[in-house]
């Protein structure tokens, strides 16, 4: 008897110590897809959260009702509008392409679309796509251009959205008998513009001072208590940063990308405000561009959808905030459809160049790994081919 419980002891314990060792081995390829679908799941649970906090008081067939009034009309000239807005990123990423390589106005377009089909079907996660996807078309782009062009388009998309915001709290008229709730609106205008013009002069600084700054920063946080890989990834911003606002020494070069991107979000702003119409709104021009802030920095949320959910909150309280007589129910239709508008016309481009593409899925899977990914944006190659992605798989 006490042999055989100790074979079965022993075995138990073999049986332990090999699952252990099992855990402890897995491939590092495999924990990191497993940490993504862990991040998505929970971010998709967030954003069944965020829906519900939406919709929990909403009379739905009223949203409904509402929906169905809609006039197609003014529906369609804005997603006629939102198309031209996503060639109109192609035509600035152009610009700011040209100082590093020539590119193709085209597979510009395209990528464009498919980056942003990722990032409605996956959230921003999909960020990684455009980098990733445009080299693969266009031999001449390198990844490490395409990510640091990406990171300056959010810098001019972030001054001109400031902008426009602050402009037209300068011309806010508030709802009569609101004039009090309203009453520091200018001063916040104001400060938004002293706060764009000091950022610009900030990084106009940061660059022509780049290379002390990031040797300071360097010696700062080289102590063993700060996580090496923190490390390389402040310093790794700093050095991008850096790279990307060299396009600052050449003021044609600011004034052409400035000029496309205040070009881009005023063409933004007239669908905003045609889908306002469409539902029969007593908000004007001014009030859209209000809204449409409000729905853009909501957008950059990280839940799948194309942030689904803060979205819709956002924009419906950006419209009841403005006017507070307008309904529930109606305020929630336009966001519905004001997402829509924003993202069906880069879902249904970015469909039909990806499955009309000649990349293969498995080549595309292959360069979105992490170690792939990070392997040929550090790269100065533009080459991806299948031999250096089975080297890196």
């Amino acid at each position: 008897m006490s042999l055989r419980f100790d074979t079965r002891d022993c075995a138990i314990g073999a049986a332990e110590r090999s699952i252990k060792f099992r855990r402890i081995n897995w491939p590092a390829s495999k924990i990191q897809h497993l940490r993504k679908y862990l991040k998505f799941i929970v971010l998709l649970l967030f954003t069944v959260a965020i829906f519900w906090f939406f919709g929990r008081k909403l009379d739905w067939q009223a949203v409904s009702s509402s929906l169905k009034q809609a006039d197609l009309t003014y529906l369609g000239l804005a997603t006629l509008g939102i198309c031209l807005g996503y060639f109109l990123r192609a035509v600035r990423w152009q610009v700011l392409l040209e100082p590093i390589t020539k590119s193709s106005l085209r597979e510009l377009f395209a990528t464009t679309t498919v980056g942003f089909t990722a990032i409605f079907l996956i959230g921003r996660m999909g960020e990684i796509v455009r980098p990733m996807w445009l080299p693969m078309r266009d031999r001449r782009v390198r990844p490490s251009a395409a990510l640091v062009t990406l990171g300056l388009e959010r810098v001019f998309d972030l001054a001109a959205l400031a902008c426009f915001f602050a402009i037209n709290l300068l011309w806010f008229t508030p709802q009569p008998g609101r004039e009090t709730e309203f009453e520091y609106v200018e001063w916040a205008g104001w400060l938004m513009l002293a706060g764009v013009i000091g950022g610009f002069v900030a990084l106009i600084i940061f660059q022509r001072v780049s290379t002390r700054v990031i040797e300071w920063t360097e010696n700062a946080i080289n102590r063993r208590w700060v996580p090496v890989r923190l490390q390389k990834i402040i310093l790794s911003v700093l050095k991008q940063l850096a790279s990307a606002l060299a396009i600052l020494r050449d003021w044609r070069e600011t004034f052409w990308v400035s000029f496309w991107t205040l070009t881009l979000w005023f063409t933004i702003s007239i669908p905003t405000w045609l889908v306002l119409l469409a539902f029969g709104l007593p908000l004007t021009f001014s009030d859209s561009l209000f809204i449409m802030g409000f729905a853009t920095v909501s957008s950059v949320f990280p839940t799948p959808g194309g942030a689904a959910g803060a979205f819709h909150t956002a924009t419906a309280a950006s419209i009841l905030f403005l006017k507070n007589d307008i309904s529930r129910e109606d305020a929630a239709a336009v966001s519905i459809a004001m997402h829509l508008v924003y993202f069906a016309p880069a879902v249904f481009f970015g469909l039909y160049y990806f499955f009309k593409g000649d990349i293969s899925i498995e080549r595309f899977r292959s360069l979105m790994s992490s170690e792939n990914a990070e392997r040929e944006i550090e790269s100065d190659s533009p080459d991806f081919t299948d031999e250096s992605m089975e080297t890196g798989r």
